[in-house]
């Protein structure tokens, strides 16, 4: 039986192992020190969560949107532009940059901005590979085009 401290360690990284990214490897952080700190549970992850309806696993530089603002063609309140908590959590305050974006924002975006090349920088080794396999069971035509932005931006 393990106890104390060393079980909390070990139970961290399990949890963490079981989160992959679109390679299969493990999933890594999508926000970085100076950048507003992001994750469905502000853990600085794009992990998936029962609770989160919105699929946060997709994680995109905010600021390589070339097709207009994130939040505008969405249509979602423009928070890409307000700075939040900052990473590292030194109680200031942070830009956005990288962002795990809910996947179907991902593909809505794809779609009204005009294509895969409106969004520059997927960071894939941050991108939860389970926003691929919901692309996949999908049978809409946005999706598909979606799941094939992420391949081609990933290289899979």
């Amino acid at each position: 039986m393990i106890q104390g401290k060393n079980y909390i360690v070990l139970s961290k990284k399990l949890s963490k192992m079981s989160y992959k990214n679109v390679y299969g490897g493990e999933l890594q952080t999508c926000s970085k020190k100076t950048m507003a700190l992001t994750g469905f549970t502000r853990d600085g992850e794009c992990r998936n969560h029962d609770d989160d309806a919105g699929s946060h696993h997709v994680c995109i530089d905010i600021s390589s949107t070339t097709g207009g603002n994130f939040c505008s063609v969405t249509g979602q309140p423009n928070w890409c532009e307000e700075k939040m908590p900052c990473h590292e959590k030194n109680g200031e305050k942070c830009p956005i940059k990288n962002w795990c974006v809910c996947e179907w924002a991902f593909a809505s975006y794809i779609k009204k901005a005009g294509g895969c090349d409106k969004i520059a920088d997927v960071v894939c080794e941050a991108t939860n590979q389970k926003a691929l396999q919901h692309y996949e069971a999908s049978d809409a035509p946005h999706v598909k085009r979606a799941l094939e932005c992420l391949k081609e931006k990933c290289n899979i």
